[in-house]
């Protein structure tokens, strides 16, 4: 599909690809990862053409169609509906619907024979290209990525950039390229959407190309992990979590080689120095030396991940119950947020706050913050001392002063090495903490703004998506340093590798009431799968009974016979769909005569209604065969079980 040889590629003086090769294959799901700043973004671009080698070839395949999600699409404006813009990708279909129209049209004053052959052929055209289950398809992906039905027909301007990032992504994933390059697809997503999409993603049937900070998406969509370091591709034959196994056994390989070599290098050096300067031994010396000059060099491993060193500690500690909100409710207008819920902290919690969005929980953390008005009872406990993090906290920093000046005007008293040493935790090190504020990225930003947050004396803190913007050496570290913090926290995230290895406790919103589980992530979703499947088998059970049979009911059957009893029943449903698609066919069949008939295509407003109720009756058929057809792979199951 796409072939990348001996790419060179450099910014400026910074070499970012070198000598690089990757070979992309049809139905491939890689993950591409590295340090920020490795140009992982980059080498997307060069695929697309944005971006010019210097040398090097970049070669696809003549059939090849590529999908691009970038961040440049935040800009994309228009007052156009959402729904129309997704359906933007139908762009083929929507002309030949124009046409039709057109067509249509043209009949009032100009009917001819050629006009109904150029009518049949665009209908046909527009069929074979889902036409008549465009718009469809398009909700259904729409209402996946989070929006309400209700929501298709406002104006993309009317959305802020992250849920217009949410269609430009179902715009993309409709057009169905055969290379979906997806750049950071999760950043703008909540946790069920998020779910969506990898669902979305395992089906996929063409390539997908994701650069992702989040671990645990690319464990659930990718099967090739491909690391961006050095200026090569390097290539590992699985998900993520198979990456970082491989990658520590590989750096245990390279660490033995590099020191074998280090070793030969250090005798030979050793020959040099000491006979270079004896006649009788300068030759084997330069012999050495020559060696030496043309050896390849293993690289040392690099370091490992930085690590906290830095003790968060606080001077006054609180008492037992750090809040208490007594039958809480809040609501903008008409929509009702809460609804008489209570909600306890106690000093130690470590929770964590999930959910789709627009379900309450920012509002939920400024309401414990105190910044949000409710009705009911809000009660700080005994010497609590709060600190709140939200992406606007780092709209507060000062931009003219640089790092290590904005955590001394934090007012924690801490010395300039300890601040020094917590930079250099975060990733800044050396004269790095002198970058004013103005010039930092906004990972960057965040890291200072989270230092800032967790230096400060605050002994409860409230964190509302503090992994956005976070590479994952970046989470990794905020994971290490919520660990040493021995106070209390109620942290927001969609990043369910954050949330399982800081919270002790999940919080969720169901039926405008606060609810918690007592326990880590991974054992809430297992409980909450448990609870879905306890609640469909109810509903089966509570299903209107099928018709009571004449045969006496055996008590207990066995397998055979509850699998033949139920191919009975699907065969019997095949035989009633097989007879409405024939009906269906035969209306079909007479409907085109129909439209045929001189004194129909004769008339344009017969015509037009003819030519509805022929796409009608198409789209019923359609639907019909589509049951017969599930059916008969239902049946044809059932007949396996029963033979096996």
């Amino acid at each position: 599909m796409i072939s990348i040889n001996n790419l060179n590629f450099h910014f400026g003086s910074r070499i970012m690809y070198e000598d690089a090769s990757l070979h992309i294959k049809p139905k491939d799901k890689i993950g591409l990862i590295g340090l920020n700043g490795t140009g992982k973004s980059t080498l997307l671009r060069l695929i697309v053409g944005e971006y010019t080698p210097d040398s090097g070839t970049i070669q696809m395949s003549k059939d090849t169609t590529i999908g691009f999600l970038n961040q440049d699409l935040l800009s994309y404006e228009t007052h156009e509906s959402i729904l129309s813009v997704a359906m933007q990708a139908f762009g083929e279909a929507l002309h030949l619907q124009a046409e039709i129209d057109k067509v249509l049209v043209e009949f009032e004053n100009n009917f001819h024979d050629d006009l109904v052959d150029k009518l049949a052929t665009l209908q046909e055209r527009f069929e074979a290209l889902g036409g008549y289950t465009m718009q469809a398809e398009a909700e259904a992906i729409l209402e996946g990525l989070g929006f309400t039905t209700e929501e298709l027909q406002q104006p993309l301007a009317s959305f802020s950039g992250g849920w217009r990032m949410r269609v430009m992504l179902a715009k993309i994933l409709l057009q169905k390229p055969s290379l979906l390059l997806l750049d950071e697809p999760t950043n703008h997503l909540d946790l069920p959407s998020i779910k969506w999409l990898e669902t979305y993603l395992e089906r996929y049937e063409g390539a997908v190309v994701i650069v992702s900070h989040d671990r645990e998406f690319l464990d659930r969509t990718t099967n090739t992990t491909v690391e961006v370091s050095g200026g090569k591709l390097n290539v590992y034959a699985g998900n993520y979590s198979f990456y970082v196994e491989e990658k520590a056994l590989r750096n245990e390989i390279q660490k033995g080689a590099y020191e074998n070599q280090q070793a030969q290098i250090r005798q030979a050096e050793r020959f040099i120095e000491r006979f270079k300067a004896k006649a009788t031994k300068a030759k084997q010396a330069q012999s050495r030396q020559k060696m030496l000059d043309r050896m390849d060099r293993i690289d040392d491993v690099a370091p490992e991940a930085a690590k906290v060193n830095f003790s968060f500690k606080f001077n006054t500690q609180p008492g037992r119950h750090i809040l208490r909100l007594e039958h809480m409710s809040k609501a903008y207008g008409d929509k009702v947020i809460f609804r008489d819920t209570n909600v306890h902290i106690e000093r130690g919690d470590k929770i964590a706050l999930i959910g789709a969005n627009g379900k309450g929980k920012s509002t939920l953390l400024r309401i414990i913050a105190g910044t949000e008005p409710i009705n009911g009872k809000r009660e700080l406990g005994h010497n609590v001392i709060l600190s709140f993090y939200a992406q606007h906290q780092l709209e507060s920093l000062h931009v003219e002063n640089d790092m290590l000046t904005e955590l001394q005007q934090a007012g924690s008293g801490k010395s300039e090495v300890e601040l020094r040493s917590l930079l250099g935790s975060f990733l800044f090190t050396g004269d790095e903490v002198f970058k004013k504020i103005k010039v930092l990225s906004g990972g960057e930003k965040s890291r200072v703004a989270l230092a800032k947050t967790l230096i400060s004396e605050a002994n409860f803190l409230m964190l509302d998506e503090p992994t956005n913007h976070l590479d994952m050496q970046s989470v990794n570290i905020l994971i290490q340093a919520l660990e040493q913090y021995e106070g209390t926290f109620v942290v927001i995230s969609h990043d369910r590798y954050f949330v399982e290895n800081v919270a002790t406790k999940i919080w969720y919103i169901e039926d405008y009431q606060l609810k918690e589980y007592p326990g880590t992530y991974h054992e809430y979703e297992a409980w909450q799968e448990k609870r879905e499947k306890e609640a469909k088998k109810e509903a089966a059970s509570n299903a209107p009974a099928a018709p009571a049979k004449t045969e006496k009911p055996v008590r207990e059957k066995s397998d055979f016979s509850q699998l033949t009893n139920q191919l009975k029943q699907v065969n019997k449903q095949v035989s009633e769909v097989e007879k409405e698609v024939h009906q269906l066919e035969q209306k079909l069949s007479a409907q085109e005569k129909h439209l045929a008939d001189p004194q129909v295509y004769g008339d344009v407003e017969k015509l037009q209604k003819a030519t509805l109720d022929f796409e009608s009756l198409k789209a019923k058929l359609d639907k019909k065969q589509e049951e017969w057809e599930k059916l008969m792979l239902e049946a044809e199951e059932l007949e396996s079980k029963i033979a096996d």
